[in-house]
């Protein structure tokens, strides 16, 4: 049921920032199960669509327009968050200088950047923390310290974070930034994981070698506008990226991944 229930159901969706119109009816179905990247240069709009999808920005009243989160038109956002696991750049708020990674991870139960005192933290909370914890491979970063971790390890705690209430669909906005190579193969091998055991993922980027192989959708984004949505291997072609970026584009294929300069 997971794989064909829709997690985005909009129709003709315009979003406004200031007096200026950022998105331009835009169209896009994606189900729960899916994984899909979109992708398009800076200021395209691809950050823009992440926060109207979690309730960070509202689309602008018109007709013909919907858009729907699992079905839903309307949402309390603290239980439509609760269905989405969101990768963010940094622990948001302020971490005490003893903020462990496990102690990182819980806090996704609680958007927190920590756990502070008033915050109970249950027996089935704990256990699951651990399972994800060893779902990702990082028991070793458990006990220690975020202020400590390198800048690929805080990436894998950020995602035990978004994993750590069971999220029906993992959003993931420019993940690969400021990680060094080996970080990014980290990066990428956890999310082929993730993407093998079943989780939904929806990947903003840039960067074509952040598109795992299990990705197999591509919508292209440009000037506030979705140019092209469709399968994988007929859109990342030379041409495709030479019209969206603007530039001539060299593209490699290694292994299911996709290179270009």
């Amino acid at each position: 049921m997971e794989s064909v229930e829709p997690f985005i159901d909009m129709e003709n969706v315009s979003v406004a920032q200031g007096d200026a119109v950022v998105l331009h009816q835009l169209s896009l179905q994606v189900r729960a199960g899916e994984h899909i990247a979109i992708l398009g240069p800076n200021g395209c709009g691809k950050s823009t669509l992440i926060d109207t999808l979690t309730g960070r920005k509202y689309p602008v009243v018109q007709p013909g327009s919907r858009l729907r989160i699992f079905g839903r038109e309307r949402w309390d956002l603290t239980e439509l968050r609760s269905h989405l696991g969101i990768v963010a750049s940094e622990l948001p708020g302020e971490r005490t200088s003893r903020t462990t990674g496990r102690d990182a991870v819980l806090s996704g139960f609680f958007s927190s950047a920590t756990l502070w005192p008033y915050q109970h933290v249950t027996a089935a909370m704990q256990e699951r923390a651990d399972a994800v914890i060893r779902q990702l491979e990082i028991p070793h970063l458990a006990e220690k310290p975020v202020g400590h971790m390198s800048a690929g390890e805080k990436k894998r705690i950020l995602i035990g974070r978004a994993l750590v209430h069971a999220p029906r669909v993992l959003l993931l906005d420019e993940p690969g930034n400021a990680l060094d190579l080996a970080a990014q193969r980290e990066l990428r091998e956890t999310l082929s994981r993730l993407a093998q055991q079943g989780i939904g993922i929806l990947l903003v980027t840039h960067h074509l070698a952040d598109i795992v192989p299990e990705i197999e959708r591509i919508v292209m984004m440009r000037g506030g506008c979705i140019v092209v949505d469709g399968a994988k291997h007929a859109l990342l072609t030379a041409q495709r990226l030479r019209d969206l970026y603007g530039v001539d584009v060299t593209l490699t294929r290694h292994d299911g991944f996709y290179h270009a300069w």
